[in-house]
C-alpha cells in the first residue's frame, strides 16, 4: 500500500478545487453579476482559487518532506514576523514600543491583535502594512509568501481607526465615487454601481445610503455607520490581505459581529488574510477568530489559535470565571494600569497584573508554544508565490474626470470653502465701493486708485486662505486614499485646479463687478476683464500656497497662522508699502521683491488702470499741467514698463504651476525618503 508524503504546507491552507477555474477575475462575468444580483443570491466576488505544485529534483521525481521551497500558484498571502522591535527616539534613550513579537497570518484566517489600552496594537499593524511614520525605528523581519514585499493596489488595503471621508458625501456617493476610481476601467459603470450597492448591503448600510456622512458642519450618519463605509470603500477591491485598526469601534455589539462576521466569511470564502488590532470584542465576536495575538506593553503574552488562549491562561494559573467572556478575562488578567489591584488567579497568593504579565509570557516562551509558532512560519516562509503586482484601475484620464466631479461636488455642498467667502467678498466689495465711490480723474484720485487696487490685492487674496480648514479635511482623505493606491499625486493637484476655477471665477466677477464700477476704475471691457483674471489668478496661486502649507502643517489652526504671515511677508514686499527703489536690497529687494506674487499683481493693476490715462497735476506744484499715466507709472509708482501686463498674468500663472509642482514634488519626496531613512534607521539600530 502507498503511503503518501506529509504535506508541507499548513492544516489550515487552501486546498484546491479541479472543478473551478483557477482565477474568476474581480467579479466574475457581467452576466453572471447581474444575474445573480437581480436574483437576490449574493455573489462570490473575486474568488480565489488555487493550485498547489512541488518542485521537483533530479530524475523528475516528486520532493516529499525535504523540498526547499512548495511553488503555489496564486496563494494568496502567508504573512509572517519575526523578531519585530519597534522603538521612537525619545528625550534621551529611544522609547520602546514592541519587543520581539513574532506572529503570522495565512489565507482564509482572521488574527486579532488584542491587548490593554498603549500595548502597541496600532504599531504591529502599521509595522506589518509599512506604514510606520518618520523617527520610528523598526528592526525584524516581515515576509509576505516566504519574500520581503511592497504591498500593491488591490492586493492589501488598510482600514484606519480615524475614519477619514468627505462629509458633504452621502454614504452611496461615498462608495460610488471609490468604485470608479479602484475598479478596472474594464468594468461598465452600471457594473461598478452593482458592486458598490452588493458591499453597501452587505455592511448593512442600506437604509443610510442617502444619507450624508456629515461633520463638523452637518451632523449626518453616526460614528459606527462611518466605521463601516470606511470598511466599504476598502472592501470593494476584495483584497488578498486586509488590516483593520479598531473595526468595532462605535459599534454596538450587534453591529460589531455582523460586521466582523461579514469579514470572516468573506475571507473564508475569498482566501483573505486579515490581521485585525480589536480593542474590546465581545464573546460572540472573539469566536469568529481563528488566532490570537495577545500584547501586554510590547510584549507577546500569547500567539496561536484563539480556541487554545483559555487553556493556555487556565495552565498558568489563571483560568477563566464561568460565564465570563474570555477576552475580558485575558484583559482584566493583563492590565496593569491598575497595579493596586490584585487579579485573580487559582493559586493560594493572588498576583499583581505585573506579575502575572511575567508569568504569561515565560510561559509562553516555553517549547510548547513558541516552538510551534516558529515551525509553523519556517514552513509559511518556504512558499514560493507570484509576486504582488498592482492590480487593474481606472486610467488616467477616468480617474481625473471622476476626481474633478466628486471635488466639484465637495465644494459646491461645503458652505465654508467658498460661498462664505463669496459673502464677504461682496461685503467687501460693497465697503469698498461706496468708501472709494466713484474717485473720479483729479489729481489726488491716482492716490485712490492705488489704494483700491493694494486694497484689492491685499485683502481679497488674503481672504484665500478661508477655505484651508475644508482643504485640510481634502488632504486627509488624499492622504488616505494615496496610501491606498487608490490614485496618484498629479490626479488630486490637477482635479483640484480644475474644480476649484470654476468657483474663483465667479467669486472674481461678482465681487470685482461691484468694486470696480462702484470705484470707477478705468472704463472698457477689456480692462474690466483683465481686472477680473488677474484677481482670480491671484486667488488660485494663493490656494497653491496654502497646499502647500497644508501638506507640511496639517493642523487648519497652525495653517492659518502660517499662511497669514506668509502672505503679510510677501505684502510688505508688493512695491506699495515701500517702492521698489527704496526697498533694502539685501534680502528684502533680492530675492524676495522677486519671489512675491503680490509685486506681478500689483503692477499688471497698475498697468490695467493707468495705461492710456491722464490726470490733472497738482496746481500747488505746476498749474495748467497734464500727467500722463505712463509717467505714474515710471515715476511715482516704479513699475517695470518693458513688459506688458499680459506677461504679468503669465508670470502670476507660472507661479501658481511651481507652487502645485512644489506640492507634487513635497508629497512624492516624502513617500520615497521616509521608507529610505527608516531602512537606514533599522540597519543602524542592528
Amino acid at each position: 500500500m502507498e503511503v503518501s508524503s506529509p504535506s508541507p504546507l499548513p492544516r489550515w491552507a487552501p486546498t484546491p478545487s479541479p472543478s473551478r477555474p483557477l482565477w474568476r477575475g474581480w467579479l466574475g462575468t457581467p452576466d453572471a453579476l447581474r444575474s445573480r444580483s437581480a436574483g437576490g443570491i449574493r455573489p462570490s466576488l473575486g474568488r480565489m482559487m488555487f493550485r498547489w505544485t512541488t518542485q521537483r529534483g533530479a530524475g523528475d521525481s516528486a520532493v516529499a518532506g525535504g523540498a526547499d521551497h512548495v511553488v503555489v500558484e496564486d496563494p494568496g498571502v502567508f504573512l509572517t514576523w519575526e523578531d519585530v522591535c519597534v522603538t521612537v527616539a525619545g528625550g534621551g534613550q529611544p522609547v520602546g514600543i514592541l519587543s520581539g513579537i513574532t506572529g503570522h497570518a495565512g489565507p482564509g484566517e482572521v488574527l486579532a491583535i488584542m491587548g490593554p489600552s498603549g500595548c502597541g496594537k496600532t504599531t504591529l499593524l502599521d509595522t506589518l502594512a509599512g506604514r510606520l511614520g518618520p523617527g520610528i525605528n523598526q528592526t525584524g523581519v516581515i515576509l509576505i509568501n516566504g519574500r520581503p514585499e511592497k504591498l500593491a493596489f488591490g492586493t492589501s488595503a488598510y482600514v484606519t481607526q480615524d475614519s477619514v471621508l468627505m462629509s458633504t458625501l452621502t454614504v452611496r456617493e461615498a462608495v460610488y465615487y471609490s468604485a470608479a476610481l479602484q475598479l478596472p476601467g474594464a468594468m461598465s459603470a452600471a457594473e461598478k454601481r452593482a458592486h458598490a450597492d452588493l458591499v453597501i448591503r452587505e455592511m448593512g448600510l442600506g437604509d443610510a445610503m442617502d444619507t450624508r456622512i456629515g461633520g463638523r458642519m452637518r451632523k449626518g450618519i453616526s460614528g459606527g455607520q462611518r466605521k463601516r463605509v470606511t470598511i466599504c470603500v476598502e472592501m470593494l477591491t476584495r483584497p488578498r490581505l486586509l488590516f483593520l485598526d479598531e473595526p468595532t469601534s462605535g459599534l454596538d455589539s450587534a453591529a460589531s459581529y455582523h460586521v466582523m462576521s461579514h469579514i470572516a466569511r468573506i475571507a473564508a470564502r475569498e482566501a483573505m488574510t486579515v490581521v485585525a488590532a480589536v480593542h474590546q470584542p465581545s464573546g460572540d465576536v472573539f469566536d469568529l477568530f481563528q488566532r490570537l495575538c495577545l500584547l501586554a506593553y510590547g510584549k507577546t503574552v500569547f500567539f496561536g489559535a484563539a480556541s487554545d488562549a483559555t487553556e493556555f491562561f487556565t495552565r498558568s494559573g489563571f483560568p477563566c470565571p464561568h460565564l465570563r467572556n474570555p477576552s475580558d478575562h485575558f484583559l482584566r488578567i493583563i492590565n496593569k494600569d491598575f497595579d493596586e489591584e490584585i487579579v485573580e488567579s487559582s493559586k493560594p497568593r493572588r498576583k499583581t497584573a505585573a506579575e502575572a504579565i511575567d508569568i504569561l509570557t515565560d510561559a509562553y516562551h516555553s517549547p510548547d508554544y513558541s516552538e510551534k509558532t516558529m515551525n509553523q512560519i519556517s514552513v509559511m516562509k518556504q512558499i514560493v508565490g507570484a509576486p504582488f503586482r498592482r492590480r487593474e484601475q481606472a486610467s488616467f484620464s477616468a480617474k481625473l474626470l471622476v476626481l474633478t466631479r466628486r471635488s466639484f461636488v465637495n465644494m459646491h455642498r461645503d458652505i465654508g470653502y467658498y460661498w462664505m467667502r463669496l459673502a464677504v467678498y461682496l461685503g467687501i466689495g460693497i465697503c469698498l465701493g461706496t468708501i472709494f465711490y466713484q474717485v473720479g480723474h483729479s489729481y489726488s484720485s491716482i492716490q485712490a486708485r492705488c489704494e483700491v487696487i493694494m486694497y484689492t490685492t491685499a485683502l481679497l487674496t488674503f481672504m484665500a486662505i478661508g477655505g484651508f480648514p475644508s482643504f485640510v479635511e481634502d488632504v486627509k482623505v488624499f492622504r488616505r486614499e494615496r496610501l491606498s493606491g487608490h490614485y496618484g499625486v498629479a490626479e488630486f493637484v490637477i482635479s483640484n485646479t480644475l474644480s476649484a476655477t470654476p468657483y474663483l471665477a465667479v467669486i472674481a466677477v461678482i465681487s470685482g463687478a461691484m468694486l470696480y464700477y462702484l470705484t470707477g476704475l478705468s472704463r472698457g471691457t477689456d480692462r474690466f476683464a483683465y481686472f477680473v483674471v488677474n484677481l482670480c489668478m491671484c486667488t488660485l496661486l494663493v490656494e497653491s500656497i496654502m497646499m502647500i502649507i497644508a501638506v507640511i502643517v496639517p493642523d487648519f489652526l497652525m495653517g492659518i497662522i502660517v499662511g497669514a504671515g506668509v502672505q503679510g511677508v510677501m505684502m510688505l514686499n508688493g512695491g506699495f508699502f515701500r517702492l521698489p527703489n527704496e526697498l533694502p536690497k539685501p534680502v528684502w529687494k533680492y530675492p524676495c521683491y522677486y519671489i512675491s506674487f503680490h509685486k506681478y499683481a500689483v503692477q499688471g493693476f497698475y498697468k490695467n488702470e493707468f495705461m492710456g490715462q491722464s490726470f490733472p497735476s497738482d496746481q500747488l506744484v505746476e498749474a495748467n499741467v497734464t500727467i500722463s499715466g505712463l509717467q505714474v507709472l515710471q515715476e511715482k509708482l516704479q513699475v517695470e514698463m518693458w513688459y506688458s501686463k499680459w506677461v504679468n498674468i503669465a508670470i502670476l500663472c507660472g507661479m501658481m504651476v511651481v507652487y502645485r509642482a512644489m506640492f507634487f514634488g513635497i508629497v512624492k519626496i516624502a513617500e520615497e525618503v521616509r521608507p529610505k531613512l527608516r531602512g537606514m534607521r533599522c540597519k543602524w539600530c542592528k
